[in-house]
């Protein structure tokens, strides 16, 4: 579904991440592969797939990057995650094990840094490195039309678990603070619904009571 002109959602369930597809050119993570049959189907039944030419995973965790393989085999597309999840991915080392599944190692094409700028035909996202849920966790930010794609830092309602490897509570708190610097109008979670009011009073919420969501 189409949540801002430009970008479509299509929607986890389960264990699958809302996935963004930006302009029809960039795709913001892959779920985990088990859907790619039904996600090819309804992009292909609206966008041009030789248009998709990056996929940014938010970071490392299996749920998200699952699918890049069959993505990138199926569009020809570039693989980009923050730095410091590159090596997690290259080496296979995704918590796939922890959804039951087998981890697929495939490389990465580019490693992000904080600061850098995804462009599309309307959007100028920058990476915003937000650490805490992973090393490398990223939100992207469009500063002009205040929208935050927030992957796992920051959720409707709750923010990412701090448990896993590469997770800091300190570091969580150290990113809420910095995208509570932000002003921003629309959230577009790495799962669960969007937000689009409020969210300036989620985060000095989350800074003050972190509310950890489950999800891996």
């Amino acid at each position: 579904m189409q949540v801002y002109k430009g970008i479509e959602m299509f929607l986890g369930i389960g264990n699958e991440p809302n996935i963004f597809l930006l302009d029809g050119e960039v795709l913001v993570d892959t779920g985990t592969g088990n859907t790619f049959a039904q996600l090819k189907e309804e992009i292909e039944h609206k966008f041009n797939k030789k248009q998709i030419k990056t996929i940014v995973n938010t970071h490392y965790h299996f749920d998200h990057t699952g699918g890049n393989k069959k993505f990138r085999d199926w569009l020809k597309a570039d693989i980009a995650i923050h730095a410091d999840d590159k090596e997690k991915i290259e080496q296979g080392e995704t918590l796939a094990e922890m959804m039951s599944e087998t981890t697929r190692i495939v490389t990465v094409d580019h490693g992000l840094y904080n600061g850098d700028i995804i462009k599309t035909s309307n959007f100028i996202f920058e990476v915003i490195h937000t650490p805490g849920h992973t090393q490398g966790s990223i939100c992207l930010y469009e500063s002009d039309k205040r929208i935050l794609i927030s992957g796992d830092t920051l959720f409707s309602d709750s923010v990412g678990r701090t448990d896993l490897a590469g997770g800091s509570m300190e570091m969580l708190i150290s990113s809420l603070k910095k995208l509570s610097e932000l002003p921003v109008m629309y959230l577009f979670p790495g799962h669960g619904s969007i937000r689009t009011s409020g969210i300036d009073f989620l985060i000095k919420q989350m800074l003050v009571a972190p509310k950890l969501n489950a999800m891996i």
